[in-house]
């Protein structure tokens, strides 16, 4: 393994750092603004946090994190919601998290790191901002390799698709080959060992493993619900308001069982809900929505990793920290990309 010092701009509760950390990647720091970050990315992964906006770091402070003789990486993962398919026709120009990613340029041609990284949603390449980014990089002399890819095909137990970019001053750079292709992660693999939970429940021994309430309505409505089928299932007089006009007929994808068989639905901020997406646990003995630590374990975080600590959990918080991750695994791959990417450059200077 190469001696690589990183900084993760936009850390979050640290998916990202802690996937680089598997992979012998030393992240000395985190940049972020939300202080409720703190406790999950200083406990789980012995690195500084730092409670600050990349719009207002200076490029010295974050330079001063990485050791002499060591190569850099400088790591950062914007927030998507500009760019999420959900503000399709909106005018987002005027949200605060717009220019970020300018300001994350600029701290990568005053830092010059070997190596950047960044991951978004698939849709920002069809903005301005994320062109103007990559030409920025090229500018500044790097290799790219930039790319949409479906995280079921690294063993991720999730339907996501991230943008990913990897950028080098060393040479050519690329993802690292399918290690799951055809072979998905279900999810009965990933969580069908956890302890059976019933609505409002909480496993005595993990306080993340607890399931929300249910209203006696949604009680009786996940009762109906069989994995992989939809509201459009149950009758007349349970469904909601909204899915009996004609308009919400087109929205088959909340109020739903996750199959066991097959890969769970992309994570939100929002996945502890059953009336929020395809979040009912497979189970059909278990009339729930996924747990907290379900559904970070379908984020590929550690079954040991801690967000809040135990008297201080709330749904709200923690479902927070857990959507907006970026997955653990998918910080592996990049890990291991770069690792290869090193080993590669070696080999090629000898």
């Amino acid at each position: 393994m190469h001696t690589i010092d990183a900084v993760d701009l936009f850390c979050g509760a640290g998916g990202l750092t802690a996937g680089l950390l598997k992979t012998g990647i030393s992240v000395r720091a985190g940049y972020d603004i939300d202080r409720n970050c703190e406790y999950a990315y200083k406990t789980n992964n012995g690195a500084e946090f730092v409670a600050e906006s990349v719009e207002s770091a200076k490029v010295g402070d974050v330079a001063a994190w990485y050791r002499d003789g060591r190569v850099k990486l400088l790591a950062g993962c914007a927030p998507c919601q500009p760019f999420s398919t959900y503000n399709q026709g909106r005018d987002t120009s005027t949200d605060r998290k717009w220019p970020l990613l300018y300001s994350f340029e600029e701290l990568i041609k005053g830092i010059k790191p070997e190596l950047v990284t960044m991951e978004n949603v698939p849709d920002v390449t069809k903005h301005k901002v994320y062109v103007d980014f990559v030409k920025g990089l090229e500018d500044e002399g790097y290799h790219i390799w930039a790319g949409t890819i479906h995280c079921i095909d690294y063993g991720l137990p999730q339907q996501r698709r991230r943008h990913v970019l990897l950028a080098s001053k060393f040479g050519p750079i690329a993802m690292i080959p399918k290690t799951h292709a055809g072979k998905p992660v279900t999810v009965e693999q990933a969580i069908g060992h956890f302890p059976k939970l019933e609505a409002g429940g909480c496993d005595p021994k993990d306080p993340l493993h607890r399931a929300a309430t249910l209203t006696p309505t949604n009680l009786e409505r996940i009762k109906r619900s069989t994995p992989g089928g939809t509201w459009k299932d149950w009758p007349e007089w349970l469904r909601a308001p909204c899915h009996r006009k004609s308009s919400g007929k087109t929205y088959p994808s909340v109020y739903g069982r996750m199959r066991h068989d097959e890969p769970g639905p992309t994570m939100t901020t929002l996945c502890y809900g059953f009336g929020n997406g395809r979040f009912g646990h497979y189970d059909m003995k278990q009339n729930r929505a996924i747990s907290l630590r379900e559904a970070a374990t379908l984020q590929s975080f550690p079954e040991t990793y801690q967000f809040m600590p135990p008297q201080e959990i709330t749904f709200k918080a923690v479902g927070r920290m857990i959507g907006n991750a970026v997955p653990v695994r998918l910080g592996e791959i990049i890990g291991l990309s770069i690792q290869r990417h090193l080993e590669e450059f070696a080999t090629d200077r000898k």
